[in-house]
């Protein structure tokens, strides 16, 4: 007979533990409500994105080229084979600041692009009561435009109710792509971040 490690016993209580502690946390949620709560919507909608916090995707911009707000007169945009997608947002903390907001853009394909590391490409809340406005960049394969949705999951790792905002940029079909594509500006300065007051 195969007697259990005492150490493995153990880790198997801490699961059970936490489990069981997180279906306290919040229990109304947990029984009454699915785990995972969505905000969809369009460019120009604020989107909730926990207790009382929200994101608006302002502005949609399609680029052959980016430099940061920061670079210097000397400095180079950066170019692509692909395009550049740079969307310009705001965001409002509610009660509970969202603490690492992860985007990532979708296509209707179900392919999955992540943000170019640009020194000011990121999406983040402020302190409470003030709003913060910035861009975000992302590489796309002009290919996968069709049906493109910007998706912004919470980060943390003990949250027992997950939120996503999904924003819709309107792209409906493979023309609308195109024309998108053929508009595109040849350079696009990202801008810096700026926070005000939040009205």
């Amino acid at each position: 007979m195969k007697l259990y490690r005492p150490a493995t016993i153990l880790v198997g209580i801490l699961f059970v533990l936490i489990g069981g502690l997180t279906r306290l946390a919040t229990p109304d949620q947990v029984f009454d409500e699915p785990n995972m709560m969505v905000s969809d919507g369009t460019i120009g909608q604020p989107l909730e994105f926990g207790k009382e916090a929200t994101i608006t995707v302002v502005r949609m911009q399609l680029a052959k080229s980016v430099l940061d707000a920061n670079s210097t007169s000397d400095k180079k945009p950066i170019e692509t084979n692909g395009v550049y997608v740079a969307l310009e947002w705001e965001t409002t903390p509610g009660v509970d600041k969202p603490d690492n907001p992860q985007p990532t853009l979708v296509s209707d394909g179900g392919v999955v692009f992540n943000p170019v590391p640009f020194t000011y490409s990121g999406l983040e809340f402020g302190a409470s009561g003030f709003t913060v406005s910035g861009g975000i960049v992302f590489e796309v394969d002009p290919a996968e435009l069709k049906g493109l949705t910007l998706q912004v999951r919470t980060g943390q790792l003990w949250n027992v109710l997950n939120r996503m905002v999904s924003v819709d940029l309107g792209i409906p079909g493979e023309e609308s792509a195109q024309r998108l594509v053929d508009g595109a500006v040849e350079q696009y300065v990202l801008p810096e971040r700026q926070t005000r007051v939040a009205s």
